[in-house]
């Protein structure tokens, strides 16, 4: 009869229990259990089956001993917790002694870790000192004509005075060792600090020996250079455009004529003193139904950015932060003039 009373109480709590399971957590769940059964002592299989149904095996690990049937209450639940969950590592550690160590292992070095830095000149070092040989060999057969060479990577300049230039043309072009039989460019360099302002330089290119050689020689505003049309005909062009934007002039050029710029230009567009917006304005005019030139009118002489409204997005105060040291001093008022009526 007793046993009886006690196994309705027990089911009656489990109901209760089975109510409030879904608003406690599963593990307070399960010591709760365990405390009912220690004070209403009933079947083991019944509780057994009831928490087996409704709490994780881990939970159960954490306060059951897989080893132990009876209900330890007595045991900390730290202490049963680190000894279950030591247990695996303390098999772990026994199972690692036959593992091989990989620190020991052997494994292939690889060849190279970083690549080393080079300087990309050197991938032309072979070809350079061929070159210089090429270039000194030059040298030695015009001695009178050729001033100096110089070589960078796969390139040899020779460097010539204008009167010179004929000779050391013929002789690149019809020399068995040159054969520089084509010119690939005629252009100019405009340096105003010089007093030959002008570089004229010559690209050739041997088709033979599939090299390449440049020739320099130098100007100034009223020094012709000596044409080379005599020589080369396909030069006719580059030297009318080198004339056409620099202003150098090519002795016995046959048709030395602008090309480039339109009739009636006025001075040279790839001088370093030639402005940047011209001498004139082109436009087509409505009145007279054609185009016309006429000088050129700026309303301002120098733009001044700092005053006046903008059509980008203005950031910040637009306060001037240069310092003292480099603001120009302010131009003091120019006196007025004096009148020249007596009073």
């Amino acid at each position: 009869m007793e046993m009886r009373i006690n196994l309705i109480i027990s089911q009656s709590i489990n109901i209760k229990l089975f109510q409030v399971v879904s608003n406690i957590d599963q593990y307070l769940f399960f010591w709760l259990a365990t405390v009912v059964s220690s004070y209403f002592p009933g079947p083991y299989s019944y509780y057994e089956r009831v928490s087996k149904m409704i709490v994780p095996r881990s939970v159960q690990r954490l306060v059951f001993s897989s080893s132990s049937k009876s209900w330890n209450l007595v045991t900390p639940l730290s202490k049963r917790y680190f000894s279950h969950s030591l247990r695996p590592l303390n098999k772990l550690e026994e199972s690692t002694d036959s593992l091989p160590l990989l620190s020991a292992l052997p494994r292939e070095v690889p060849k190279e870790i970083a690549e080393e830095i080079v300087n990309p000149a050197d991938k032309y070092k072979d070809q350079s000192q061929e070159l210089h040989k090429f270039g000194q060999y030059i040298m030695t057969s015009l001695p009178k004509f050729v001033q100096k060479f110089s070589v960078w990577k796969d390139e040899l300049v020779i460097y010539v005075g204008p009167n010179s230039l004929t000779p050391v043309m013929t002789y690149l072009k019809n020399h068995t060792s040159c054969q520089f039989t084509l010119v690939a460019d005629v252009t100019g360099a405009d340096y105003p600090s010089r007093v030959n302002r002008f570089d004229v330089i010559y690209n050739m290119l041997s088709v033979k020996f599939n090299s390449r050689i440049r020739v320099k020689t130098y100007a100034s505003e009223v020094s012709p250079v000596p044409s080379i049309v005599p020589l080369f005909e396909g030069a006719n062009w580059y030297e009318r455009e080198t004339y056409d934007l620099f202003g150098i002039f090519f002795e016995n050029h046959p048709d030395l004529r602008r090309i480039l710029t339109d009739y009636g230009f006025e001075g040279h567009p790839l001088k370093k003193d030639f402005p940047t917006t011209g001498y004139t304005e082109v436009r087509y005019d409505e009145e007279k139904k054609r185009i016309i030139y006429e000088p050129l009118e700026l309303t301002q002489a120098f733009r001044n950015f700092s005053v006046g409204s903008s059509v980008w997005e203005q950031v910040g105060e637009g306060k001037d932060y240069t310092p003292t040291d480099f603001k120009l001093p302010t131009p003091e008022p120019e006196p007025q003039p004096e009148s020249t009526e007596k009073k």
